[in-house]
């Protein structure tokens, strides 16, 4: 083994009971009058199962097999096709976040505890769901000796410094780092000094967004990171939904944080993005099928956001991660696929 765990963040969203327990908070916080909720911060694109865990699990054991152990990061809820094994370990809510900070629906939120998972490597893949690796996995392409290797996405960018209700939250998360980074170059206002690392002074802000990828991380530079900017972990794990005006650490700032004092460089991971949103015959969905087995990396971000499970173009995501991943892995029931 290469000693690199693999950590998933899962939720099943069709569940009865935990759509009730959904709603039960999403309606007290909207009586409240002040949800903050970002924008497509409670859809049901964000939760819906449309089996990507599975299949993201099969393109892991075909490009990468020689990964460590698989945690999987999930509210009480168990795969229906899951089979149990001494080399992946169900982590439930509770054994992560307080008491007192759940329910929680907010992948922001989960993600920033990741790193206290009990006997998780010091180097690290985390993925959510929806992403998959696409080609046989070069670890060079990853992790360098000291730090991670880390990519932007296709996305404009990111425009003005003001954090805005209608922007998504990644967009509204490239700004408030901006806003932390530029705090601390202030000298009057935070001493340098005080921490551990230095940061390049040569660092700039680039106001874009980070790509929907397999996140390489450190567990020790996580630790660092987390004592060096408590405030912005007390803020997303304040969060009950994803609001707008909280940071989205995991997926921006700690990146960011990385570049800056050296931990981390950026690379050209050749990847596809695909959108569920767009229409079925969308050329994405041509090139992935073309593509498969020279990605490193493609995503799947289900946007459809409130269309029925049965919409077509949810079933014809099915259909194409069937024949593109048609052998069931390890982890998976004999005779399970719905």
């Amino acid at each position: 083994m290469t000693g690199i765990d693999i950590v998933y963040l899962w939720v099943n969203g069709n569940d009865d009971e935990w759509r009730a327990k959904r709603q039960k908070f999403a309606q007290k916080i909207e009586t409240n009058g002040h949800s903050g909720i970002a924008k497509f911060g409670n859809v049901e694109g964000r939760y819906r199962d449309n089996d990507e865990l599975r299949f993201s699990l099969r393109a892991l054991e075909k490009f990468f097999p020689e990964h460590g152990h698989i945690f999987i990061v999930t509210d009480g809820q168990v795969p229906d096709w899951f089979h149990a094994s001494d080399q992946i370990t169900l982590i439930d809510h509770h054994q992560l976040i307080p008491h007192s900070a759940l329910p929680t629906f907010d992948s922001g939120n989960i993600e920033s505890y990741i790193h206290h998972i009990p006997g998780l490597s010091e180097r690290y893949f985390y993925l959510n769901d929806d992403v998959f690796f696409g080609s046989l996995v070069c670890l060079e392409d990853w992790f360098f000796e000291s730090g991670i290797y880390v990519s932007w996405s296709d996305e404009p960018e990111v425009i003005g410094s003001k954090l805005q209700a209608e922007s998504t939250s990644l967009e509204n998360a490239s700004r408030m780092s901006k806003q932390w980074f530029q705090a601390k170059s202030d000298h009057s206002t935070l001493n340098t000094d005080s921490f551990v690392r230095k940061m390049d002074p040569q660092y700039q802000h680039t106001p874009r967004t980070f790509s929907h990828s397999p996140r390489p991380m450190l567990k020790s530079l996580m630790l660092e990171i987390e004592r060096e900017a408590p405030e912005l972990f007390e803020q997303v794990r304040s969060t009950v939904f994803r609001t707008w005006n909280k940071p989205t650490i995991i997926s921006d700032f700690v990146l960011r944080w990385a570049l800056a004092h050296g931990c981390a460089k950026t690379i050209e991971h050749s990847h596809l993005y695909i959108a569920t949103g767009q229409s079925v015959e969308t050329q994405s969905l041509k090139h992935l099928k073309t593509l498969f087995g020279s990605l490193d990396f493609f995503c799947i971000n289900d946007t459809t956001d409130d269309a029925m499970d049965s919409d077509p173009r949810l079933l014809q995501i099915q259909q194409i991660l069937r024949t593109l991943l048609p052998d069931a892995s390890r982890w998976e029931l004999a005779n399970s696929y719905r």
